[in-house]
């Protein structure tokens, strides 16, 4: 396998990766609004809210990396 190839399928396994993050985002904070709307903001609803955050991170982290893995297919 290529150099250009191993980069090409790391790009597309990092995507997959991205899109299953959102996918879990949109299904918490539909939770955690779910929860907000009845007025129950215990443990789960502050421990979903963190939760949240680290997805966000994770995602900004992996777009990051697609970035950089885009620029080296540009550099090949």
């Amino acid at each position: 396998m290529g150099q250009l190839d191993k980069v090409k399928e790391i790009l597309n396994t990092l995507r997959v990766a991205m899109s299953i993050m959102f996918g879990l985002l949109v299904v918490l904070v539909g939770a955690l609004l779910k929860r907000y709307d009845i007025h129950t903001l215990d443990t789960v609803f502050w421990l979903g809210v963190v939760i949240a955050m680290l997805i966000i991170f994770i995602i900004v982290a992996i777009i990051k990396k697609i970035a950089k893995k885009t620029n080296e297919i540009g550099d090949l």
